[in-house]
Formats: C-alpha cells, structure tokens, sequence
C-alpha cells in the first residue's frame, strides 16, 4: 500500500508552517515534505515533527533573486549563487532531520541549453560530493505552468542523472507534471521507475485532488505497489476546499 507525505508547500498554505505539520499529523499522514522552509527555525520543523512522529522527507533549493529563475542549478555563470543557496538548503534539511533535497534546475533560454546542461551536470557532482548523507531529487516540470524549465519529461531528467554518475541523485516523478508532458503516464513511469527516488501526485489538469481530472493514477499506484516500491507518494496538490474535506481519496486507498 502506498504510504502517503503531505506538501506543506500547497496542503494548509494559508497556516504558519508548524500549524502544517500538526494538521497533516492529525489527518494521518506519517511524512511530510516542504518547499522554501527556510523561514522557520529547522530545530523547530525538527522538534514537531519528532512530537508527532512524522518524517521529514525534503525541501527545495532556493529559486534565486531574479525574477523568472525558478533554480539556478542549469544557470551558467551563476555557479556560486547556485552553491551557496545549495549549501543552504543541505544545512538546513540536515537540521531539521530530512533526508532528501530537491535541486531545482530553473528557466533556461533554449540558446543556452547545450551550456546550460553542462553546468547542471557540474553543479550536480559538486552538490553530490558534499550530500552523500542525502538524496538529491529533479523534478521535470511542465511547461505549461512554468515555460522554459530547463527539462519538462521524465526520460530528460534520467539522462542527466545518468551522466551524473552517483547513486544519490535521483528522479522525483511527479503525475500531474507528467501528464502534461505524456501521452502514456504509465509507460513514462516504467520506463523511469529505476531512476525514482520519490513521487508526487495531484488532479490533471486541475493540480486539485488526485480523485478528479483526466489522469487515472490509480493503475499507476497500483503498479508501483507490485514491485514493492518503498518510497513515499506526495500529496502535492491545491486543496478545492478545505484540505480535510478532500482527502477521501487518501482514505480509501488506506483502509483497502
């Protein structure tokens, strides 16, 4: 059975972060994972977190100072803001007890592509280097929502990690990402699933509840469930309403 982690990023968004965790403790979940925590003291995620038994999962990297970076990771010539906000996100995701960091790539002009990869391959076995204690996640996200991120596919992002080289860079799947970049979500999943290091879940093309839209990800579930997959499925998604009225999809999956 798939075990579910909260995003504090969307789930609660309108609450301090350490009224969050005590939301996503008390409607079940076992884990939860963040995007920009940095606000908040990491011996205080850290201490609610360990009050209420949740696992910490990971946060993001910061998006940079410019407007439209979303990351730095793929920037050339931002090599040292990239490291140091890099460096940021490992201190504090080591503090507050997490185990994984997503390292964000950001919007990069096609001309610059061919520079761009090279500079997030660097980056990556420089970041790798100094973060054997933790996983450090790529996302692919669609270019609908964010145009020129630097890779949109899955396939795309498993090639970086390949020529990475490392066994602690890993490929974070996200569905509703996915779906927009695939006419096959499931063969997209197959095909990346020695890659996965953590996945994501929302509603296509609403990012709401997985329960509604176009992508059924259940069969998806349900197959990560037959080669006993051991990670976590984030509940990354914008609640309808309020996020206890919508978790009935959560519930079924967990009492059978």
């Amino acid at each position: 059975m798939p075990r579910f982690s909260a995003n504090l990023g969307f789930l609660w968004a309108e609450l301090p972060l350490l009224e969050r965790i005590d939301r996503a403790a008390a409607m079940g979940f076992r884990a939860v994972e963040l995007h920009w925590p940095y606000e908040t003291p990491a011996k205080e995620v850290r201490a609610a977190c360990a009050r209420h038994g949740l696992a910490l999962l990971g946060i993001n990297t910061p998006v940079g100072e410019r407007a439209g970076d979303f990351g730095l990771a793929a920037q050339p010539g931002r090599e040292d803001e990239f490291m140091a906000g890099a460096q940021r996100a490992l201190d504090y995701c080591r503090a507050a007890g997490g185990t994984s960091v997503h390292v964000m790539a950001g919007v990069v002009p096609g001309e610059l592509r061919e520079q761009a990869t090279e500079t997030l391959l660097r980056n990556l076995r420089t970041l790798a280097a100094r973060a054997e204690d933790l996983t450090l996640l790529l996302e692919p996200i669609n270019h609908v929502d964010k145009p020129g991120y630097f890779y949109s596919r899955p396939v795309e992002a498993c090639r970086i990690i390949d020529e990475v080289g490392t066994g602690n860079v890993r490929l974070m799947f996200d569905f509703y990402h996915a779906a927009h970049a695939e006419d096959d979500v499931l063969a997209s999943l197959a095909e990346s699933y020695d890659h996965i290091g953590h996945v994501q879940v929302a509603g296509y093309p609403s990012r709401q509840e997985p329960d509604e839209g176009v992508l059924d990800w259940e069969p998806a579930l349900r197959w990560l469930d037959e080669r006993a997959y051991e990670g976590w499925v984030g509940a990354e998604y914008r609640a309808r309403a309020a996020v206890e009225e919508g978790l009935a999809w959560k519930n079924r999956w967990e009492t059978g």
